[in-house]
């Protein structure tokens, strides 16, 4: 990895002390209502070697490995995700795509030894651990888009953001020093182990 590009991995995913994860989003009175709706059904699951492309596996450390299975969310937190998808679809006509969902403490430890540039979080202190986080991109013209270099990516990275906020998530693209733009998550205060605060950079890095 060339200095540059090692400078710009630090300043993308160094944490920022001011994260303050007990801290929750309001939703309106019309997306209340739509979540109180119909119950979304994930879709089909997509095929493997999608996710194994250069552009992917340089973004998700060890991506093959990622849990992409909707059930093992929590509840109330799929559908907000199911809901952000639809609507990310029909508003904006971005098809979004779960790159990774629930993360076993196995997992969040290992990627913790990558070093900072992955996560700073270790097993338990990190949303993914209780379903409650998830790292998703888009699919164009049947691959996964991921780079937020990409103009298209990156505004769709803010209505995603946008769409999350509206249903009371917390997306990663609007922390103050780091930028984790396909990152959401539904926080919940006592959640964490030992009241932790997660690292703002997550292993799905832009």
């Amino acid at each position: 990895m060339s200095l540059p590009l090692a400078a710009f991995w630090l300043r993308m995913w160094f944490p920022a002390d001011s994260f303050d994860h007990t801290a929750a989003h309001a939703v309106d009175e019309h997306v209340a209502m739509l979540l109180q709706g119909e119950q979304l059904v994930p879709p089909p699951p997509l095929p493997p070697a999608l996710f194994l492309t250069p552009e992917v596996e340089q973004a998700v450390p060890m991506v093959q490995g990622a849990s992409r299975q909707w059930e093992l969310l929590d509840d109330a937190f799929r559908q907000r995700l199911l809901l952000v998808f639809k609507l990310m679809a029909e508003r904006h006509g971005y098809r979004m795509v779960l790159i990774e969902g629930y993360r076993s403490p196995e997992r969040q430890a290992m990627l913790a030894t990558m070093g900072s540039s992955v996560t700073l979080a270790g097993a338990g202190a990190s949303y993914h651990q209780y379903g409650l986080a998830a790292d998703c991109a888009f699919l164009r013209d049947g691959k996964i888009a991921i780079s937020e270099r990409e103009p298209w990516v990156a505004r769709g990275y803010e209505l995603y953001g946008e769409v999350a906020a509206s249903l009371g998530m917390t997306w990663g693209g609007g922390w103050r020093s780091l930028k984790d733009l396909g990152h959401v998550e539904l926080r919940r205060p006592g959640v964490l182990r030992g009241g932790a605060q997660p690292a703002t950079g997550e292993a799905l890095s832009p």
